[in-house]
Protein backbone atom coordinates (compact mmCIF):
# COMPACT_ATOMS: atom_id res chain seq x y z
CA UNK A 1 0.00 0.00 0.00
CA UNK A 2 1.25 3.49 -1.00
CA UNK A 3 0.32 5.74 1.73
CA UNK A 4 2.04 8.58 0.56
CA UNK A 5 -0.17 8.44 -2.65
CA UNK A 6 -3.20 7.90 -0.13
CA UNK A 7 -1.52 11.27 2.07
CA UNK A 8 -1.73 13.14 -1.17
CA UNK A 9 -4.92 12.03 -2.25
CA UNK A 10 -6.73 13.22 0.78
CA UNK A 11 -4.36 16.31 1.32
CA UNK A 12 -6.11 17.34 -2.11
CA UNK A 13 -9.44 16.68 -1.46
CA UNK A 14 -9.39 18.73 2.55
CA UNK A 15 -7.40 21.68 -0.02
CA UNK A 16 -10.38 21.72 -2.69
CA UNK A 17 -12.49 21.88 0.48
CA UNK A 18 -11.19 24.05 2.40
CA UNK A 19 -10.70 26.47 -0.61
CA UNK A 20 -14.22 26.09 -2.13
CA UNK A 21 -16.03 26.00 1.30
CA UNK A 22 -18.49 23.86 -0.28
CA UNK A 23 -19.97 20.84 1.18
CA UNK A 24 -18.43 17.68 -1.24
CA UNK A 25 -19.58 14.03 -1.67
CA UNK A 26 -15.93 12.96 -0.24
CA UNK A 27 -16.43 9.30 -1.55
CA UNK A 28 -16.38 10.62 -4.93
CA UNK A 29 -14.08 13.71 -4.62
CA UNK A 30 -11.37 10.67 -3.21
CA UNK A 31 -12.54 8.28 -6.20
CA UNK A 32 -11.57 10.99 -8.89
CA UNK A 33 -7.91 12.34 -7.41
CA UNK A 34 -7.19 8.89 -6.65
CA UNK A 35 -7.64 8.12 -10.48
CA UNK A 36 -5.45 11.24 -10.94
CA UNK A 37 -2.32 10.12 -9.01
CA UNK A 38 -3.07 6.23 -10.09
CA UNK A 39 -3.66 5.31 -6.26
CA UNK A 40 -4.77 1.87 -5.77
CA UNK A 41 -7.74 0.82 -4.54
CA UNK A 42 -6.35 -0.49 -0.62
CA UNK A 43 -4.67 3.46 -0.59
CA UNK A 44 -7.97 4.86 -1.50
CA UNK A 45 -9.55 3.46 1.82
CA UNK A 46 -6.49 4.51 3.82
CA UNK A 47 -7.18 8.16 2.27
CA UNK A 48 -11.00 7.87 2.67
CA UNK A 49 -10.65 7.30 6.23
CA UNK A 50 -8.16 10.46 6.26
CA UNK A 51 -10.59 12.88 4.61
CA UNK A 52 -13.33 11.87 6.81
CA UNK A 53 -11.20 11.36 10.46
CA UNK A 54 -9.64 14.59 9.34
CA UNK A 55 -13.59 16.33 8.56
CA UNK A 56 -15.09 15.02 11.82
CA UNK A 57 -12.52 15.85 14.18
CA UNK A 58 -11.98 19.38 12.49
CA UNK A 59 -12.77 21.31 15.21
CA UNK A 60 -10.50 19.91 17.76
CA UNK A 61 -7.78 19.54 15.20
CA UNK A 62 -8.03 22.95 14.88
CA UNK A 63 -7.85 24.23 18.10
CA UNK A 64 -5.04 21.71 18.59
CA UNK A 65 -3.19 23.40 15.96
CA UNK A 66 -3.93 26.84 17.22
CA UNK A 67 -2.47 25.85 20.43
CA UNK A 68 0.55 25.12 18.81
CA UNK A 69 1.14 27.74 15.88
CA UNK A 70 2.82 30.32 18.08
CA UNK A 71 1.92 34.14 16.77
CA UNK A 72 -0.44 32.30 13.50
CA UNK A 73 -3.94 32.23 12.96
CA UNK A 74 -5.25 29.10 11.00
CA UNK A 75 -7.02 31.18 8.83
CA UNK A 76 -3.96 33.08 7.95
CA UNK A 77 -1.53 30.43 6.87
CA UNK A 78 -1.28 29.21 3.53
CA UNK A 79 -4.36 27.02 2.57
CA UNK A 80 -2.04 23.93 1.69
CA UNK A 81 0.43 24.10 4.99
CA UNK A 82 -3.08 24.68 6.93
CA UNK A 83 -4.29 21.41 5.33
CA UNK A 84 -1.03 19.64 5.42
CA UNK A 85 -1.11 20.66 9.55
CA UNK A 86 -4.51 18.65 9.75
CA UNK A 87 -4.00 15.96 8.20
CA UNK A 88 -1.16 15.50 10.09
CA UNK A 89 -2.47 16.48 13.56
CA UNK A 90 -5.54 14.05 12.14
CA UNK A 91 -2.95 11.07 12.32
CA UNK A 92 -0.75 12.03 15.39
CA UNK A 93 -4.03 12.34 17.42
CA UNK A 94 -6.39 9.68 15.97
CA UNK A 95 -4.58 7.06 14.20
CA UNK A 96 -2.71 5.23 16.79
CA UNK A 97 -1.92 2.86 14.15
CA UNK A 98 0.85 5.48 12.85
CA UNK A 99 3.98 7.12 15.08
CA UNK A 100 3.78 10.39 15.44
CA UNK A 101 7.43 11.08 13.57
CA UNK A 102 5.87 9.30 10.79
CA UNK A 103 3.04 11.43 10.32
CA UNK A 104 5.40 14.34 10.76
CA UNK A 105 7.94 13.36 8.40
CA UNK A 106 5.21 12.32 5.61
CA UNK A 107 4.02 16.30 6.25
CA UNK A 108 7.14 17.69 5.83
CA UNK A 109 7.40 15.67 2.20
CA UNK A 110 3.76 16.51 1.05
CA UNK A 111 4.70 20.67 2.51
CA UNK A 112 7.55 20.11 0.21
CA UNK A 113 6.34 18.87 -2.42
CA UNK A 114 2.81 21.02 -2.58
CA UNK A 115 3.74 24.06 -0.49
CA UNK A 116 5.50 27.24 -1.23
CA UNK A 117 9.73 27.58 -0.22
CA UNK A 118 9.16 28.10 4.03
CA UNK A 119 6.05 24.99 3.43
CA UNK A 120 8.33 22.30 5.03
CA UNK A 121 9.93 24.27 7.92
CA UNK A 122 7.45 25.71 9.06
CA UNK A 123 5.17 22.72 9.00
CA UNK A 124 7.99 21.30 11.01
CA UNK A 125 7.92 23.92 14.04
CA UNK A 126 4.41 23.50 14.00
CA UNK A 127 3.98 19.49 14.26
CA UNK A 128 7.29 18.72 16.01
CA UNK A 129 5.88 20.55 19.07
CA UNK A 130 2.51 18.80 18.82
CA UNK A 131 4.07 15.26 18.78
CA UNK A 132 6.02 16.13 21.51
CA UNK A 133 3.40 17.12 23.53
CA UNK A 134 1.55 13.90 22.58
CA UNK A 135 4.53 11.38 23.11
CA UNK A 136 4.58 13.39 26.81
CA UNK A 137 1.39 12.26 27.08
CA UNK A 138 -0.62 14.98 26.35
CA UNK A 139 -3.21 13.68 23.74
CA UNK A 140 -4.81 17.24 23.61
CA UNK A 141 -3.75 20.93 23.40
CA UNK A 142 -5.78 21.29 26.43
CA UNK A 143 -4.18 18.64 28.24
CA UNK A 144 -0.70 20.38 28.27
CA UNK A 145 -2.06 23.50 29.08
CA UNK A 146 -2.41 25.44 25.98
CA UNK A 147 -5.89 26.05 24.74
CA UNK A 148 -7.16 29.74 24.11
Amino acid sequence: MSRRLARETALQVLFQKDLTKETLKTTAEVERWAEEFKVPEISKTFAQELVDDTIAHLEEIDKTIASFAQGWAIGRMANVDRNVIRLATCEILFRSDIPGRVSLNEAIELAKRFGGEESAKFVNGILDRIVDSVAKGNTRATDAGLSN
